[in-house]
């Protein structure tokens, strides 16, 4: 059972006609046991094996590192039942969110012009375009901090003292105009940064060109500037052949710069400037008209998960998963090594033999190449995971499975694969926050979800990431990157059905345009393409 605040040792739990005196202090988010656990006996949760036992348990005891260890069943294929009651969807039957139409009939949530560099060599010229391209197209962030530093400068400059540097108050509202947009039915020009595309297997360059493929062909995005060095592994051709995989009409407006090719520097930028500029100019004709619910692809996350997850915020997202495939939508679950346990649950839910054997294969193959670099999917919880109450990878991950909802699986994809189908995805990536969003959002999530227990940052470049607390004191303590709150499942005052009702509600508008999330109002980019070593 888990606690829901701060349970002193002695307490008496009352529960569905049953007592349980707690045989020691028990934190919030942390678990004990309600019923006696001998040493190496299971320990079973969510329905499935989390644990084993080190030492005796007993009853109103709390599990923690030092008397559990991570356990998980094994799993087997061929047992499909994949029976799904739809969930009442007829209050959204109707509605739409207005949002970019593409011609290949995707429909974006956003409207952005991208700028890639196929290798690390030609991360600098991003840097300088960026620099040459953001502000004065209007899309400069607010000065904030910049301000708030030059009055401590001045401070400095006056011949204050340390003390005053560190204590003095300084203007809380500073903000600035970012300035009115050149293009206003842009909504950005983003950046890509990595330190791929050469140096490393051809099979990492291959997959770079796969997910930059998937950024390019987005139905939030309207065109790209690409720059090549030349010579790099991650070749040209490469990117446009896996363009040609996932968008066979391709018609986006795509410049491509090749800078041993055209020679000084000066001139290559000249003319990825030029053509951006050409490019923005057809991006600003897109105008967001209405579409249909099932036009929505939403990525599933969760980063800084505590022992809340598994029973609020999760659980919420997966009832909104089950609401938009009933509508015909897609959603992708991903971060394959936390769904250690739970496997068999999702495999019994493919609807198809290729695709249970295909999940199998993939997060075999995962776990073995973990195992053999001396790791493995046991090793995933983070200290804060652990001190918030999740001590073994199986519990995490049969919380964190919640976010898949109920209904059955559809397509089982590998990174970085395209989404073609409707209704639950299986995307094998890595459970690293920044990787599994970025890979989601390649394969052509235009909403994520993510939830947290602890609170991060996490955004994307092109696609908005909603931000859903676990808790309400990480809701009240970090308002301003958190989005939505589902303490109120904690606290009683909402079920888990209302919030996953709210959650698509909320979702409805930002796909939109009605509301700008936290990530993206901060300009938090976020992107980190996953080389196929081992992360977790």
């Amino acid at each position: 059972m888990v606690a829901l605040v701060d349970l002193q040792a002695g307490h008496v739990v009352e529960y569905k006609g049953s007592s349980y005196t707690l045989a020691d202090a028990i934190p919030a988010k942390h678990k004990f046991a309600i019923t006696d656990i001998l040493p190496l006996e299971e320990i079973i949760m969510y329905g499935v094996l989390v644990g084993r036992a080190q030492s005796h348990l007993p009853v109103g005891g709390l599990l923690s590192t030092g008397n559990v260890s991570h356990a998980a069943s094994g799993f087997l294929t061929g047992n499909s039942h994949a029976d799904w009651h739809k969930p009442d969807v007829s209050k959204w039957q109707n509605q739409t969110f207005n949002g970019y139409h593409r011609a290949d009939g995707s429909v974006g949530t956003a409207n952005y012009w991208l700028v890639i560099p196929m290798v690390f060599c030609e991360n600098r010229n991003i840097e300088v375009l960026q620099e040459a391209l953001v502000k004065p197209l209007g899309y400069g962030r607010k000065k904030t901090y910049e301000i708030k530093a030059q009055q401590l400068m001045e401070v400095i400059k006056n011949g204050g003292r340390m003390e005053e540097v560190l204590y003095t108050e300084i203007d809380g509202d500073t903000t600035q105009s970012a300035g009115n947009k050149l293009f206003p039915n842009v909504d950005g020009i983003k950046f890509l940064s990595h330190t791929g595309g050469c140096g490393g297997t051809r099979q990492d360059s291959t997959t770079l060109c796969g997910l930059l493929a998937g950024y390019i062909t987005h139905p939030n995005v309207a065109g790209a500037t690409v720059l090549s060095l030349g010579c790099q592994n991650a070749e040209v051709r490469t990117l446009q052949e896996e363009i040609n995989k996932r968008s066979p009409a391709f018609n986006k407006p795509l410049y491509i710069l090749d800078q041993q090719k055209t020679g000084k520097e000066a001139d290559l930028l000249e003319q990825a400037i030029r053509q951006t500029l050409a490019g923005l100019m057809q991006a600003n004709s897109c105008t967001r008209k209405p579409a249909p619910l099932n036009k929505l692809i939403i990525g599933l996350e969760c980063g800084g998960s505590d022992g809340f997850s598994g029973i609020s915020a999760n659980p919420a997202i997966g009832y909104t998963s089950d609401l938009l495939v009933a509508l015909g939508g897609s959603v992708i679950l991903a971060e394959f090594p936390e769904l250690c346990g739970v496997e068999q649950n999702l495999v019994d839910r493919c609807l198809d033999k290729n695709n249970a054997e295909r999940f199998a294969s993939l997060v075999s193959t995962y776990s073995q190449r973990a195992e053999e670099a001396g790791s493995g999917f046991y090793m995933n919880p983070s200290p804060g995971n652990i001190k918030d109450g999740l001590i073994t990878d199986a519990i995490k991950s049969a919380g964190a499975a919640k976010k898949g909802g109920t209904s059955p699986v559809t397509d089982v994809l590998d990174y970085p694969e395209k989404v073609t189908q409707p209704g639950l995805n299986l995307l094998c990536t890595p459970g690293n926050d920044v990787e599994s969003t970025t890979a989601e959002v390649g394969s052509g999530a235009n909403v994520v979800l993510f939830t947290t227990g602890l609170g991060t940052p996490t955004g994307n470049p092109i696609a908005p990431v909603i931000k859903i607390a676990t808790n309400t004191a990480l809701f009240n303590r970090m308002s301003d990157i958190i989005d939505i709150n589902t303490g109120t499942i904690i606290e009683g005052s909402e079920t888990i059905e209302q919030a996953g009702e709210r959650i698509l509600d909320y979702v409805i508008k930002v796909a939109g345009g009605e509301i700008e999330v936290s990530a993206v109002r901060h300009g938090q980019d976020d992107f980190i393409p996953w080389k196929r070593g081992v992360s977790l």
